[in-house]
Order: structure tokens, then sequence, then C-alpha cells
């Protein structure tokens, strides 16, 4: 058998423990935390995203950066093989809107407890407050590495280090990229580190603190760029105290981080009606209550809390009655439902970030193996390779597909 350490104990480090091990080597995990899987027992707000049950030939559509090195490993372990280990493993779990895979419980709390049993079933050794400071590297291949664990520090001897320590997000869950630090030495170049799958800061704060609280459903999102449209998705928002958040924020902050700010961006509140429907639509209203003030009708259209501020952005008086209002007024009110303006600043740091944007070349791994291509017996998974997706479960399977692409391709010795 060989000797196998993963550093960090976070999802990729402790699947990849779990496949070593059933693989026949001896596994250490190294996690400077006082637990394992501290970050993924914050995940989907304590829920846990697990994976994604959408078809596994659908997988690397939701992949933003670098999907295609993903290929062999979504093919050697994809969502349905997780959900089988799952059920192994005897962690009930249930698929939500979207196909996202949560544990029954709804607690993270039970994806933890599976993993800690199934470690200590296979006889993984899991060493916690101990944090490495060096990987130790002899002719080119992988020898170990250098802890500290109480202020003294020792050499442990491996055949094979998988590097899981994560990225930058949530950095009060160890995340501090120690791991980035460890590759540099050994040569790898790492990509520029964004925080990604994060709220979007907006120039209108003021605006959007009046709607603070205010979640849309079934809206489209459009983020441009001067006039070239860079990425549009379909869902929930929500207004925040600094600008916009929810599931199709963050997809789209992934797809801008790292572009130049400011940028212009267009709610549609209405994307299943035309511009011509929706005129439609405010004549019929309108003609029912032709003596009411304008405010009191469009209610029907839109949460209470938006009226005032289409209004003010229309430029339509809140009291004006009905069959006072102008076609050009009503031509406004289609305009700015179907193209709500926000001027989107920047992205929010990594502490409210759900991944990191960058990380380990791609090009400097066989994506195969996960092996590193500089040193032999060095092994990557994880959020600290340079790979990220959208929301939904699909960064955390790409954890588990990495993890076990490192893991079952150790050489046995």
């Amino acid at each position: 058998m060989s000797r196998v350490i993963v550093v960090g104990g976070g999802a990729a480090g402790m699947f990849a423990a779990c496949t070593a091990a059933l693989y026949g080597h001896e596994v250490t995990v190294i996690e400077k935390n006082e637990k394992t899987g501290k970050k993924l027992f914050i995940t989907g707000k304590g829920r846990c995203n697990m994976t994604n049950a959408a078809p596994v030939g659908e997988l690397m559509d939701h992949v933003i950066t670098n999907p295609r090195f993903l290929h062999s490993a979504f093919a050697g372990f994809n969502n349905r093989d997780f959900l089988l280990f799952c059920e192994e493993h005897h962690l009930p779990y249930k698929i939500e809107r979207g196909e996202r895979v949560f544990p029954e419980s709804d607690h993270s709390s039970d994806v933890l407890k599976m993993f800690s049993n199934a470690m200590e079933e296979l006889g993984v050794t899991v060493l916690l407050h101990t944090k490495v400071t060096k990987l130790l590297v002899r002719d080119g291949m992988v020898a170990g590495v250098e802890a500290e664990q109480n202020g003294r520090k020792d050499k442990m001897k491996a055949d094979a280090v998988i590097l899981a320590t994560g990225g930058l997000s949530y950095p009060v869950t160890g995340s501090d990229g120690d791991g980035f630090k460890f590759a540099k030495e050994l040569g790898h170049h790492v990509e520029k580190l964004r925080p990604a799958l994060v709220p979007l800061t907006c120039k209108e704060a003021d605006l959007c603190r009046e709607l603070m609280g205010l979640s849309l459903k079934n809206v489209t999102l459009k983020i441009f760029d001067s006039d070239s449209l860079i990425t549009q998705g379909f869902g929930e928002m929500l207004f925040t105290h600094f600008g916009i958040s929810g599931p199709i924020v963050l997809t789209a902050s992934s797809v801008i981080t790292g572009k130049a700010f400011p940028m212009r961006a267009e709610i549609d509140l209405k994307p299943a009606l035309s511009e011509e429907q929706l005129h439609t639509r405010f004549l019929r209203e309108f003609s029912s209550s032709p003596n009411k003030a304008i405010h009191n009708v469009i209610g029907a259209l839109y949460p209470s809390k938006l009226v005032p501020v289409i209004l003010r952005i229309s430029g339509v008086s809140p009291e004006k009655k009905v069959n006072e209002v102008t076609q050009e007024e009503r031509k406004s009110l289609v305009h700015v439902t179907k193209h709500f303006p926000l001027t989107v600043t920047g992205t929010r740091g990594f502490e409210e970030a759900i991944i990191t944007h960058g990380g380990i070349d791609t090009r400097e791994v066989n994506p195969k193996t996960m092996e590193s291509r500089l040193v032999t017996g060095l092994f990557f998974a994880g959020e600290i390779l340079d790979v990220d997706a959208e929301t939904g479960g699909f960064n955390l399977q790409i954890a588990w597909s990495t993890a076990f692409a490192a893991a079952s391709h150790i050489e046995y010795c």
C-alpha cells in the first residue's frame, strides 16, 4: 500500500481520503481546524446542496471556468455515483427545484457524519489542529509534508500528497490560501484569485436599500459590457443594502468577475410577456379603474415595495389618476418593467463568496488523474483548481469528481 497524506479536511479532502482508503492505501488527513468540514457545514445555508441531479451529460454545461478540463473527472465519477455513495452510507437525500440535491433532513451535519463514519470505518487517520507548513519533494517526487502541531514541527513521509486546501472563500472556515503558496513554491502557476458566486454591488445603493429584502422570482437578469451582452439568467434574485444577490446574481458574478466595472444591468420583471402584451395588460388594468390613482392600480402587477420605485423611474406621479396617464407614460412604464436599470460596480469580497475563481493552472495538471505535471505524486482536488461552476450543487460535484480522480489514480506501492 502507499502512504497518502491529504492536506485539508473539507469536502474534497474527506472524499479523497475515503476513496484512497477504499483503494487500499494508508491515509492521513491533516486539518488545521478543530474539526473537518467547516465550510461544508455552512453550505446551502446549513442544508448542504450536495450535488445536482441534472443529466450526467449536462454537467459540463454548468461549469463556467475550464469545463473541458473536467471531462475525464466527470466521466470517472459523476453525480449519480455520488448519490450511490450516499445510499451505500445510509444518507437519505431529496431532490428539489432546479435538481438540487440535499440531505433529507436538511441538516449538513448529517453529510459530515456520513464522511466521519466512512473515514473511521476505512481506517483513515485524521489529525486536527495540525497545520502543514511545507511540502517535501525529493528528485522531482513528493516525499511528504512538514506539519506543525502545538508549536512542534515534524516531518511526515508520504508516497503521495493530495492538496485539497480549498480557495479563499469564507476565510472564517480556514481558507487562507496555504495550498496556493505550496504549489507556487514547487513551480506551479496560480491564476488570479477572485471571489465568485458572490453578491454584486450597485451604483444605485439608495434604491437597493429602499428595496432591501425584496425577493423577485421568475425574472431575467442581463448584464452588459458596453452594448455587448455578457451574461443572462432566469430565476430568483434579491435586493440588499449594497446591491443585489440571489441565485441568478451569484451565477452572473462568476462570469463577470475580473472584467472591467462598471457594467450595465437590466432586470426583466415580466419576461413571460412581450412589451406589446404588457402594454395591453396595462390598458386592461387602467380601464377597470379609470379614476383611481395609478399607484393603487399597478399594485396588481408588482410587489408593493416595487411600485413607488417603478413609478419614480418611469417619471409618473404616483397620485396621477389612471385616466390622465399619457401614452408616453404608459410606454415608459412598460420599458422600465422590461428593462429595470442598475449599474454593477463590482463584487463583494471573499468573506461572502461561495467559491474562488482562479487557482492552480489546469494546464499544469493531468485532467485524468489530477496529478501535477511538475511534481510526481502531488495531486490536486476541489476548489484549489482553476475550475468553478454555477450555483446549485455543481461546485461540490467538482469537489467529489476531482477528489475521486486524484485518489483513484495513486499508484499502489
